[in-house]
């Protein structure tokens, strides 16, 4: 009984996994001063979480929802305290964004 409970818990595992997509993450600040990489994860039932990292050392982390089947929309916390929401059109895996944090507006693609 108990392995099959491990069975179970491993089949489970593989599934969750399996139902998500991570894509690459690119763009910049409106000033041209800071550029960053990434990447976004979306998870079955319409969430997921985007990572940024400035060629400042600024990480930023985003949590987001799909509003419909191709924009979602979201919130940045960063590493130096500042906050500030984003939102993203998609084709597939692929789409482009839009953000504030802090003051600064920035503009992001994302995919292959």
């Amino acid at each position: 009984m108990k392995s099959l409970y491990i069975l179970a818990s491993v089949a489970a595992l593989m599934i969750l996994t399996a139902c998500s997509m991570t894509v690459p993450v690119r763009g910049q600040f409106s000033s041209g001063e800071v550029a960053f990489t990434g990447n976004a994860t979306a998870y079955i039932g319409g969430k997921g979480e985007m990572m940024i990292f400035g060629s400042n050392g600024l990480t930023c982390k985003g949590n987001f929802v799909y509003t419909d089947h191709r924009r979602g929309e979201g919130t940045f916390t960063c590493s130096d305290g500042r906050s500030g929401p984003f939102s993203f059109a998609a084709i597939g895996s692929s789409g482009t964004g839009t953000g504030k944090i802090g003051n600064d507006i920035l503009t992001f693609t994302f995919g292959n």
